[in-house]
């Protein structure tokens, strides 16, 4: 890097390190012929590419275990009852292959055209069989949404529209980590996965899980904490390794009052609340697999699933035979 950032502390906080790049290059706009902001203009450059590089990892072989576990212990639903609600920050495809090995149908903006195009309309349709037999809809089976809140690696803007697509063409639609990511989510696609966020954050006799989530994006965890300030019969369920530290895990201490606060202030005041007698709120010490794992599975496998599982099982064992 050059001498500008020598006295700031980096350490391996990447987020910091892309602030002060596009900082700089703001701020010395005029200068794009100078080797100093070429160089860091490049730098940027070459590090989104390899975000971009380092989440490409899923394939047809990757374990999503917990993935897969957690679409098919909330996602299989009745469908008499709302859609579940799936919102990451992540900009990986593991939710979208796990739904596709295990048949699960997901709703995310886009349309199932030839042409994959987003549009936020397309978050209100939902998939029911038609049959002469009968009047009302058959809504369908293992169903949910997927929403994306800081974009994703199949995403490309092309002129005014964004399309799904992972070849070179068009500009990646992701909000990089950085700190100006807040205003960046005031725009087209992510506006309306904000926005739909916290819609669910008011919805009546809502639970919401959360596993994975640092609590360090301002404009996601203040929404949270905004809901359960405002909202009573909201019930949220914390799943973090912060809560007890490794230390005392190995000692066999795992009780949540016997450690001091965690860092973050989000996870200090939610588990201040706890402490001082909010039922609504439970602290799992844990990963995510940890999560899904301890989640009871309240509905079966269907016919459909069952059948399509006897169905590969049938296809990979034709496949081995010479």
């Amino acid at each position: 890097m050059c001498d500008t950032f020598a006295s700031a502390k980096i350490d391996d906080n990447i987020e910091r390190l892309l602030t002060l790049c596009k900082l700089y290059l703001e701020l010395h706009e005029t200068a794009i012929e100078d080797e100093t902001y070429k160089k860091v203009h490049n730098f940027v450059e070459a590090a989104e590419k390899a975000i971009l590089a380092r989440v490409n990892f899923v394939d047809q072989t990757t374990i999503l275990d917990a993935h897969a576990g957690l679409i098919q212990k909330i996602g299989r639903r009745g469908v008499r009852k709302a859609r579940m609600k799936l919102f990451t920050t992540n900009y990986d495809l593991c939710f979208e292959e796990a739904a596709r090995r295990h048949r699960f149908t997901i709703i995310d903006g886009f349309s199932h055209g030839m042409d994959q195009v987003y549009d936020r309309s397309h978050f209100e349709f939902d998939i029911v069989r038609r049959s002469g037999l009968r009047d009302a809809p058959d809504y369908i089976e293992n169903v949910f949404h997927l929403y994306k809140l800081h974009g994703s690696l199949d995403w490309r803007r092309q002129a005014a529209d964004i399309f799904r697509s992972r070849g070179p063409e068009g500009k990646p639609v992701l909000i990089y980590p950085r700190s100006s990511k807040y205003q960046e989510s005031f725009e087209v696609p992510y506006l309306d996965m904000i926005g739909s966020f916290q819609a669910a954050l008011r919805e009546p006799d809502t639970a919401v899980l959360i596993s994975g989530f640092g609590f360090n994006d301002d404009h996601i965890s203040r929404p949270i904490l905004s809901a359960i300030e405002a909202n009573m019969s909201l019930r949220l369920v914390i799943c973090d390794p912060a809560f007890v530290p490794a230390d005392n895990l190995a000692e066999g201490t795992q009780s949540m009052t016997e450690v001091a606060d965690p860092t973050n202030p989000f996870l200090q005041t939610f588990k201040r609340m706890v402490a001082g007698g909010d039922a609504r709120i439970h602290l799992i010490n844990g990963r995510f697999q940890d999560l899904v794992s301890a989640l009871p599975d309240l509905i079966g496998e269907t016919d459909r699933e069952r059948h399509m599982q006897r169905i590969r099982s049938l296809r990979d064992g034709m496949d081995g035979v010479a």
